[in-house]
């Protein structure tokens, strides 16, 4: 990953935990088993790993290119709500994309292609997907180390009902911006690598199979045992300041917590278990802590072991990201447990007797990208006028191809006026459309995202949030919509 000589390390990150929120007493109740207490971090039925990530990294940018010592996160309405006053071309831009998940939206098809999009990158950014397992994280992490490039994990866990995956997992997203001037660099790695079956999924299966945990265990502990002491050996440390354990088998990363323990905090899975997100959100928890001068120890046990070592810089206190993870972590609101299997798919409910939406088709999405992706208007050079959609001739003044760029991604806006739609379908009803007032000028309708129609009013502030508006016949329709603040 590189070492504090470089002077490379992590430079920015950012973090997005979903709203809803599912409680693991309401799953029990329904099956009739003991499933816990507490709740459960849920992705809505509109959110996938790729939406997930485009909030993640987008927040991670803003840190980075944006938000100079000591500004206010949200100083000036004008700006997108992550607090980024450049446009995208003054940003800091990474020179490649590394996006990891267990659960992305297309197979045979790049889906960091479309969080490339939708964060408005240049063309000549590599961007690439690294998936099938946990581990898939920590490469990500390694590979943008190396090239000082973003690194974004998100992932969707679904589990059997009852199982402890259900009621043990959890979705997230996490981003890492790597380069110089870090807010901590990376001292020391070590990785351990062992074929054995601990957790499977078939291709074709939504939720996937675990080993009895004590087998786990039996296998892991030698190649933890070697990953950690050469990391701790190699940072030329006998004890971390703050520790991250992570593991898909919880008996590993309970057991590991015994042996492996931080001066000031000690930490596993944050949300549940998130898959490649998870060691991710962990280390991003830290960072949210951490002071300058003390040193992070993080440990992925998944197909192997992977152990590495950072040391906090001076920019860790104005490099951390504006919301929290404990902040996340606290807010949202429930989802029922019925509402939740529908989402995934597990519950097949009665669809309305309307059409089916059409497939999206791919030459219409192409000439539209940056509009249907980053979200992308024009404002009129002569009188100033925001269009949305972007237009070649100004409906105030009439002047043609006198335009500029102007992005509405993850922009504040104020509610103008609203429907609530009781009749058309959807997995969260009702169907919620908002007319918004972007602030610096623009007016959309929108849809609004995360069940807010007893929320909603006149006068509502609201950030615009990339989702999925649905799906049909295997493709996805991505675009923007409202989420309230």
């Amino acid at each position: 990953m590189g070492t504090a000589a470089t002077g490379y390390g992590i430079a920015a990150y950012g973090t997005y935990l979903p709203a809803h929120r599912l409680s693991l007493a309401e799953i029990g109740a329904t099956l009739g088993t003991n499933a816990g207490k507490g709740t459960r971090v849920v992705a809505s039925f509109d959110e996938d790993s790729t939406t997930m990530g485009v909030v993640a990294a987008a927040r991670a940018l803003a840190v980075s290119g944006s938000e100079p010592s000591g500004t206010p996160p949200h100083p000036d309405p004008t700006v997108p709500i992550d607090g980024a006053k450049l446009p995208p071309s003054a940003r800091r831009h990474p020179s490649a994309v590394y996006f990891a998940t267990t659960s992305p939206a297309y197979a045979d098809k790049t889906n960091a292609t479309a969080i490339h999009a939708a964060l408005d990158l240049p063309e000549s950014v590599f961007v690439a997907d690294l998936a099938g397992s946990a581990r898939s994280g920590i490469a990500a992490l390694r590979a943008a180390a190396r090239s000082s490039g973003l690194a974004i994990l998100a992932d969707v866990r679904v589990g059997r009902p009852g199982s402890a995956d259900e009621r043990g997992g959890g979705d997230g997203a996490a981003a890492f911006l790597f380069g110089g001037d870090p807010i901590a660099e990376i001292i020391a790695e070590s990785s351990c690598t062992a074929e054995f079956l601990d957790r499977w999924r078939d291709p074709a299966s939504v939720t996937g199979s675990q080993w009895e945990e004590r087998f786990g265990v039996e296998q892991y502990q030698p190649l933890i045992d070697r990953a950690v002491a050469a990391a701790l050996a190699q940072a030329g440390i006998a004890e971390a300041d703050h520790v991250v354990l992570i593991s898909p088998n919880s008996a590993v990363a309970k057991r590991a917590a015994h042996q492996v323990t931080g001066k000031l905090s000690t930490r596993t899975s944050v949300i549940g278990h998130a898959g490649a997100a998870d060691v991710g959100v962990a280390l991003a928890a830290v960072l949210d802590i951490a002071e300058p001068g003390e040193t992070v120890f993080v440990m992925s046990a998944a197909d192997g072991c992977d152990a590495f070592v950072l040391r906090t810089t001076d920019r860790i206190v104005e490099g951390r990201q504006s919301i929290p993870v404990s902040a996340q972590l606290a807010a949202g609101h429930p989802v029922s447990y019925a509402t939740y299997l529908g989402w995934r798919g597990i519950l097949d409910r009665e669809p309305p007797r309307r059409p089916e939406p059409d497939r999206v088709a791919a030459p219409p999405s192409a000439r539209a990208a940056r509009w249907k992706f980053s979200f992308t208007g024009s404002r009129c050079t002569a009188c100033r006028l925001v269009h949305l959609p972007p237009a070649r001739v100004c409906k105030r003044c009439g002047s043609r191809d006198s335009m500029t760029d102007v992005s509405m991604a993850h922009r504040q806006a104020t509610v103008a006026t609203f429907t609530v739609d009781r009749l058309a379908f959807s997995l969260a009803p009702p169907v919620v459309e908002a007319v918004v007032d972007f602030a610096g000028g623009g007016r959309y309708t929108l849809e609004v995202a995360d069940g807010a129609a007893d929320r909603l009013a006149v006068g509502s502030r609201v950030e615009t949030t990339f989702r999925r508006l649905h799906s049909a016949g295997g493709v996805h329709n991505y675009f923007w919509k409202a989420r309230l603040i």
